[in-house]
């Protein structure tokens, strides 16, 4: 009895801490979309990256130096640099790129074909199960990027920067299969931290000119910029690696669905945009 009551209560812990762990990246995410269009007021897309994840891999590096963590077998580096360079960097370029011309909540509604990507290469590569409902969403959020592509803001033509936050959501599921298999060895956090201190060394060489642009950016986008560094990047990316620790990949990328609704939300009280 006593065995049996230890064994449920380590379970409800672990679901706890896993629910807790995506609702802080729904909600991280979500509200990077708007930060994102906010701190484009003043700066380049690649400036307001590199600045973002500088701030973010500051208490980053400092963890990883705390903590020293285990050094990743030879066959794990390509995974590591993987997620600094295209989870992290590729992403964000191509996201900040995107929403030059994109909304908040539409960027927020079109990169939810990111789950969909995930569960697809999850079935084929690891073996988990795509349920009829998930098959269901998929169609529906296929057609509503279809008309968010071709209707936001430029009539009926297909939007670069639907395009670039496409690919944007491409980049996030693709990383989501090549890192899975380190949290077998590794503590997600370590995963995360080492994410963002390499993202941020591979959007170095854009910083000397995000320096520049900060010293003459207003209150809205400094904080803006600092904002994205501490919520979206340090906490978001660290609860997505606790997530996904503990949860499959296709379910845990399941419950992105929700950055959507919660992004035009964000968006409206925030930025002032009214989804259309």
């Amino acid at each position: 009895m006593n065995a049996m009551t230890g064994t449920l209560n380590s379970t409800q812990r672990m679901d706890t801490t896993a629910a807790i762990a995506v609702a802080l990246t729904v909600v991280g995410w979500a509200s990077a979309f708007p930060a994102i269009r906010a701190g484009l007021a003043a700066f380049g897309p690649l400036e307001l990256g590199a600045l973002r994840f500088a701030i973010a891999a500051v208490p980053a590096a400092i963890f990883l130096a705390i903590k020293r963590p285990a050094l990743p077998r030879l066959d794990e580096v390509w995974r590591l640099v993987f997620g600094g360079a295209i989870f992290v960097a590729l992403y964000t370029v191509m996201l900040n790129f995107g929403e030059l011309t994109v909304s908040a909540g539409a960027a927020g509604f079109i990169i939810n074909v990111s789950p969909i990507f995930t569960a697809i290469m999850a079935m084929v590569l690891l073996g988990e199960r795509f349920s009829g409902m998930a098959w269901a969403g998929t169609v529906i959020s296929f057609a509503g990027i279809g008309v968010i592509a071709m209707a936001d803001e430029n009539g009926l033509s297909f939007n670069t920067g639907a395009l670039l936050v496409l690919g944007s959501a491409l980049c996030s599921a693709v990383n989501t299969i090549v890192q899975k298999p380190l949290f077998a060895r590794h503590h997600p956090l370590t995963i995360s931290a080492s994410n963002m201190v390499l993202g941020a060394l591979c959007l170095a060489p854009f910083l000397p000119s995000a320096f520049s642009q900060a010293a003459v950016a207003d209150a809205a986008g400094l904080g803006a910029v600092i904002f994205l560094g501490i919520v979206p990047s340090l906490i978001a990316y660290a609860a997505w690696a606790t997530a996904l620790s503990r949860l499959p990949a296709a379910r845990a990328s399941n419950f992105l669905y929700l950055v959507s609704p919660m992004s035009a939300l964000i968006g409206f009280f925030w930025l002032g945009e009214v989804p259309t």
